[in-house]
């Protein structure tokens, strides 16, 4: 979903927190370091993370929302060094006596690309643990070495990229401890994004439940038959760019009882899970391509064989003789 080969960062700012305060070292300069190879390595501390992110959010929109404002000065060019150290004795606060000790970094960007367009980005990561590297120094003829610590390939214990679009910010978060309310509610204030990235995703959820929950239940539908849905809604969100859910209904299930029990789903799984999905929008590729790896085309029988099935729904039957049940598979090339 970020593409931050071509980004910049512009400048960082990098602070010790821990649960108490008066553990805290907080910097009085920031960063601006301008070399291409420091540059990609900053590129990929930071940005590559969120690199296959498919889910975004934004600020609750509250007068209260203590992270908004803040990211929103650094948007505009408030000083770093001011801003962020607001910014992690706010992340202190919210993290209470169990936030673990560890490296809080301010950054700003610019040409950071989301959906083939680019813009200003202000991100906020925190790291708890260091990586342990080699490092060598030579002098002449004499080699010396040893070991430090420091931050490398490891990912963002919690994260959060602000990316500044025309309208509205965009959100992309981390939380490798899971939904953490700390981190979440309390320190960045986010919802879930009304647009087509979550709209495609919730819509592949809900689809990927009802053909293998519900439509079992409606009717008396072979395992056959349920991967082959599977593959006909992903071949639909991969071959099409506007979703219409009539016409997803149509081409997906085909039987009428089937669409109104898939429509009647649909509207209740909205109300269950509070998300509104409306019946046209534009499908998002990265959602599709993150959504489809869930989707299991794979027939398990006892725990002999596994049968992949992409293709052709009417080259497989299935049957029953005195040996047993059986499924009968018709080919063209082996290979």
């Amino acid at each position: 979903m970020v593409n931050g080969k071509e980004a910049f960062v512009d400048e960082i700012v990098l602070h010790r927190i821990a649960a108490q305060e008066e553990a805290c070292v907080f910097s009085d300069f920031s960063a601006v370091i301008k070399g291409e190879e420091e540059q990609q390595f900053l590129r990929k501390l930071f940005l590559r993370p969120f690199t296959n992110m498919a889910f975004t959010c934004e600020f609750d929109g509250s007068k209260a929302n203590v992270l908004q404002g803040l990211c929103a000065k650094l948007h505009k060019g408030a000083d770093i060094v001011e801003s962020s150290v607001a910014i992690a004795k706010h992340v202190i606060a919210a993290g209470g006596e169990d936030m673990p000790e560890g490296d809080l970094i301010a950054a700003r960007f610019s040409e950071v690309e989301v959906a083939g367009a680019v813009y200003d980005a202000v991100g906020i990561f925190k790291f708890d643990d260091k990586e342990v590297f080699l490092e060598s120094k030579h002098k002449g003829k004499a080699i010396s070495l040893g070991l430090k610590r420091g931050l490398g390939n490891n990912k963002p214990n919690k994260a959060c990229l602000v990316v500044y679009m025309e309208k509205e910010a965009t959100l992309f978060i981390i939380d490798n401890e899971g939904n953490t309310a700390w981190w979440q509610k309390d320190v960045i204030r986010s919802r879930p994004k009304k647009d087509h990235v979550n709209s495609t995703t919730d819509v592949m959820q809900l689809t990927k439940t009802f053909i293998t929950e519900q439509l079992p239940e409606d009717f008396v539908v072979e395992k056959t038959d349920q991967i082959d849905l599977l593959n006909r809604s992903v071949q639909y969100f991969k071959e099409h760019t506007q979703f219409d859910r009539q016409e997803f209904a149509e081409e997906v299930f085909q039987d009428e009882k089937a669409i109104h029990s898939f429509n009647q789903y649909s509207d209740r799984y909205q109300e269950e899970h509070n998300v509104e999905l409306g019946n046209s929008f534009a499908i998002s590729p990265d959602a599709v391509k993150k959504q489809a790896r869930v989707f299991k085309s794979v027939l398990k029988l006892d725990k002999n064989f596994h049968v992949y099935i992409h293709g052709d729904r009417s080259k497989i039957e299935r049957g029953q003789d005195g040996q047993g049940k059986f499924y009968k598979i018709y080919y063209e090339q082996e290979s």
